[in-house]
C-alpha cells in the first residue's frame, strides 16, 4: 500500500481518537447533546471514505464522524453540530452530531441523513435508483455543478448498523437494489450490540450471511478492525461497482470502544470490554505504519498533529454563535415559483372530460416535455396503467424504463423519492390506496417531510404522490379508508385534496414545479363521476400550461351579506364539496360554499372572511369527524371567528366506527351523504 495512503488513514484515525477522548474528556460541557463516536470503527469508515468522489452519494449514519473526517471535514465543522451551534454546516444547529447533508464541490454528497436506524437504505437505494435512469436516458444530474470528476461513474454509498438490518426497510431496499442492479454499496459494521440486546438475542443471522439470499446482491465480510485489509477489499468493490453498476455488501465486523451515545453509557451494561479493546484498530494501523517504513518519530508526530488541531479546532467551535429564535422559522419549505393561477382553465375549445382523465393528461404532458419526469408505483406498467386507469397508455407512450411497476413496498415507493430528487429527478410515484399508505408513512415523516428543513434549506424533496383515496363502491375496509388527518399531521408536505378534474390538472402541473414534496389526495368515487351528483367533478380540460396555485380555496358558491336571512358558510374538500353542493340546491342565496383544494397550506382567510361574513360555519368531511382535521378546523374557526358567530362552528363527517364495512347499507350508514350534510345544515341554519 502506497505511504501517502496508510499516512492519511492514519491521521483521520488519530483525529477520530482525539475527538472521542477530546468529547469524554469534556463530558459535562458537551454532553448537553446527545451524540455517539465512531470509536472502534474509525478504520473501515476512514477506508470507505478516502476512496469516495465528488460525484458519489454517501449516507452515513449517525457513527461515523471518522468517514466524515475523511470526506475533507475538518474536527472543527463537526464540533459545530456537536454544540448545535448557528453556522454548524449541515443542519444550523437542527439535528444531533453526525448527523450530516453536505453538498461541497469537492467532496461526496450527502442528502439529510435521519436517526431512524437503517431508514437511509431507501433513500440511498433511490439514488442508485437515479443514477441508473439517469445513465440510461443519457441525463446529467443537474445537482452536480459540472466541476466534479465525471470521468469515473458514480456510486451511492449506505453505512447502516448491523442491528438495523433487522429493520424491514432493509429488505425493500435490498430488494429493489438486487432486483433492477443498482450501483450501490452497503457497508454493515457489525460491532455484534443494538444498544443493550446483543447479536444473539436480536439476529438470526448477520448482514452477510442474510444479504446473500438475495439474488443478484454480492456480499462479502471483513475485518474492519484492519485498515489495511479494509482500504483493499473496499477498493475492488468500488471498482467493480464502478465498472459493473451492480449492488454489494460489505460486512465489517467491528469493537465498539466507546458508548453507544453519549446518554447510554457501556459501563452500565457491556460484559466484553476487555475482548472489543483487543480488536482496537489504532494499534493494529500504527503498527502496520512502522512495518511499512515509517519511523517512529514521524507516527508521533502524526499522533502529536491531530490531538493539536482537535484541540484548537473545540476551543474555536465553542466561541461560536448558537442559533436565534428567528432561525426556527426558516428553509421548512423551498420557494416555489408557482403563485398565481395562470394558464386557461375552460378553453373555448376545450373537451368535458372526467377527472381521472385530467390527471393522466396532466402526467402526459409533463413526461412529454421533461425527460426527468416518471411514475413508478404498483400496477401502473404496461400492462395495466393503474387499478383505477389513471396511468392507462403512458408506459407505451413512454417506456419501461420511465413508467414502471414496482414491488409490493409503499416504504420503497415514498422513501425512494428523496434519492431520485437528489439526482435531479421529479418522481411521480402512488399508492394504490390511501388504506396502503401505512408502511409508507416512516419514509414520509421520518425522511421526506423533513429534509429540507433539517438539511437546513439544502435538500429539498421535490416529488409528488398520488394517493387514491375514499369510499365508493362498496370498497369495504381496506379499500375506502380517508387518512388525510394522519397526513396533514406531518410538517413539511404539501397536501392537495381536489373536488373536479379542473383542479387535479392545475394542481398537478403546480405540484410538478414545485421543489417541494407534494401529496395529492384523489376521490375515487370523482374519478369518472359515476356516484350520482359528482356530474360536477367533470370539468372542461384545461390548457397544457394552466397551473393552480397551493393555498388558494375556490368560493364555489358566494353570497352577500344579509341581515333578515340566516346565512353559513360550508367548508370542505373532495367529495364533501358535491354533498354540500347538492344539499344547497334550495339555499343558493343562503349558503356559502369554500371548496378548500388544498389542505396544506391552507387558505385561512378566505375561509375567516366567508364566515365572518355569513356568522355560522359547517365544516364537511368524510373522515369520521373525532380527533379529525375538520375538527381541528371548526376549532380554529371557532377561535378566530367568535366574535362574529351566531352558532357553535358545527361538523359533519363518516360515523365514529373502526373501518368502513363492506355491505352497501352499511357503508351508506357510515358515511355523510346529501341528505346528511343537509340535515346537519338545516340544524345549524335553525341555531
Amino acid at each position: 500500500m502506497k505511504k501517502e495512503i496508510l499516512k492519511k488513514g492514519f491521521s483521520n484515525l488519530c483525529t477520530a481518537k482525539a475527538m472521542a477522548e477530546l468529547y469524554e474528556a469534556n463530558f459535562k460541557q458537551v454532553s448537553k447533546y446527545v451524540h455517539a463516536t465512531s470509536r472502534g470503527h474509525e478504520a473501515v469508515q476512514t477506508a470507505l471514505g478516502l476512496q469516495l468522489l465528488p460525484q458519489d452519494y454517501a449516507f452515513p449514519y449517525y457513527r461515523d464522524d471518522a468517514m466524515l473526517l475523511a470526506f475533507g471535514m475538518q474536527p472543527y465543522d463537526l464540533m459545530l453540530q456537536l454544540l448545535a451551534k448557528k453556522n454548524d454546516p449541515f443542519s444550523g444547529g437542527r439535528t444531533y452530531y453526525s448527523h450530516p447533508s453536505l453538498k461541497d464541490v469537492d467532496k461526496p454528497k450527502i442528502p439529510h441523513q435521519s436517526s431512524a436506524t437503517g431508514m437511509q437504505a431507501i433513500p440511498a437505494t433511490g439514488v442508485a435508483m437515479g443514477m441508473q435512469y439517469l445513465e440510461k436516458q443519457n441525463l446529467e444530474n443537474t445537482i452536480l455543478s459540472g466541476n466534479e470528476d465525471s470521468k469515473e461513474n458514480p456510486i451511492a454509498v449506505c453505512s447502516l448498523g448491523d442491528a438495523s438490518v433487522t429493520e424491514g426497510e432493509i429488505a425493500e431496499a435490498f430488494q429493489m437494489a438486487a432486483l433492477k442492479q443498482m450501483p450501490i454499496l452497503y457497508l454493515v459494521q457489525d460491532n455484534g450490540w443494538d444498544i443493550s440486546a446483543n447479536e444473539a438475542e436480536t439476529r438470526a443471522q448477520n448482514a452477510y450471511e442474510y444479504a446473500r439470499g438475495f439474488n443478484g446482491l454480492d456480499a462479502i465480510s471483513i475485518d474492519g478492525a484492519n485498515f489495511m485489509e479494509s482500504y483493499k477489499a473496499i477498493e475492488e468493490v468500488i471498482a467493480t461497482i464502478r465498472k459493473e453498476r451492480r449492488p454489494f455488501v460489505v460486512h465489517a465486523k467491528v469493537p465498539l470502544l466507546n458508548h453507544h451515545t453519549s446518554g447510554v453509557r457501556m459501563e452500565w451494561y457491556r460484559d466484553d470490554l476487555e475482548e472489543a479493546r483487543s480488536r482496537d484498530p489504532y494499534p493494529v494501523l500504527k503498527q502496520q505504519l512502522l512495518d511499512n517504513g515509517f519511523t517512529l518519530e514521524e507516527v508521533e508526530a502524526i499522533e502529536k498533529d491531530a490531538q493539536g488541531k482537535v484541540a484548537s479546532d473545540f476551543e474555536n467551535a465553542l466561541k461560536e454563535d448558537d442559533p436565534t429564535s428567528e432561525d426556527l422559522f426558516t428553509h421548512d419549505f423551498a420557494p416555489t415559483p408557482i403563485t398565481e393561477e395562470a394558464g386557461e382553465r375552460s378553453p373555448e375549445d376545450g373537451e368535458r372530460v372526467v377527472m381521472v382523465d385530467c390527471a393522466l393528461h396532466a402526467i402526459e404532458e409533463l413526461m412529454r416535455d421533461n425527460p426527468r419526469c416518471l411514475l413508478y408505483g404498483q400496477d401502473v406498467g404496461g400492462r395495466l396503467g393503474g387499478v383505477f386507469r389513471e396511468a392507462a397508455t403512458l408506459a407505451q407512450k413512454f417506456g419501461d424504463d420511465r413508467v414502471f411497476n414496482t414491488p409490493i413496498q409503499e416504504a420503497f415507493i415514498v422513501g425512494s423519492t428523496v434519492g431520485m430528487s437528489a439526482v435531479g429527478l421529479k418522481p411521480i410515484v402512488e399508492v394504490q390506496f390511501a388504506d396502503y399508505i401505512w408502511p409508507g408513512l416512516n419514509q414520509l415523516f421520518t425522511e421526506v417531510s423533513r429534509s429540507c428543513y433539517l438539511s437546513n434549506g439544502k435538500w429539498p424533496v421535490s416529488m409528488i404522490l398520488r394517493v387514491p383515496i375514499g369510499a365508493y363502491g362498496s370498497g369495504g375496509p381496506y379499500h375506502s379508508s380517508s387518512v388525510e388527518s394522519v397526513v396533514t399531521n406531518i410538517r413539511g408536505i404539501k397536501i392537495a385534496y381536489p373536488s373536479n378534474g379542473a383542479d387535479l390538472k392545475g394542481l398537478m402541473k403546480a405540484a410538478y414545479h414545485d421543489p417541494n414534496p407534494v401529496v395529492i389526495l384523489e376521490h375515487k368515487g370523482l374519478y369518472w363521476s359515476k356516484v350520482a351528483g359528482t356530474e360536477g367533478a367533470t370539468s372542461i380540460e384545461p390548457s397544457e400550461d394552466y397551473v393552480l396555485p397551493f393555498g388558494k380555496a375556490w368560493v364555489l358558491q358566494e353570497i352577500w351579506k344579509q341581515e333578515e336571512v340566516e346565512t353559513a358558510t360550508i367548508v370542505t374538500y373532495g367529495m364533501g364539496v358535491h354533498w354540500a353542493y347538492n344539499a344547497t340546491e334550495d339555499m343558493r342565496d343562503q349558503v356559502e360554499i369554500i371548496d378548500l383544494r388544498t389542505l396544506a397550506p391552507l387558505d385561512e382567510n378566505t375561509i375567516m372572511n366567508s364566515v365572518r361574513k355569513t356568522g355560522k360555519c359547517l365544516v364537511v368531511t368524510e373522515e369520521p369527524s373525532n380527533n379529525s382535521f375538520a375538527r381541528a378546523l371548526a376549532g380554529k374557526i371557532q377561535e378566530e371567528c367568535f366574535q362574529s358567530l351566531d352558532a357553535p362552528v358545527m361538523v359533519i363527517g363518516s360515523e365514529n366506527m373502526p373501518a368502513i364495512p363492506l355491505n352497501s347499507t352499511l357503508e351508506q350508514t357510515m358515511i355523510p351523504s346529501t341528505e346528511k350534510v343537509k340535515a346537519k345544515l338545516m340544524q345549524l341554519i335553525n341555531y
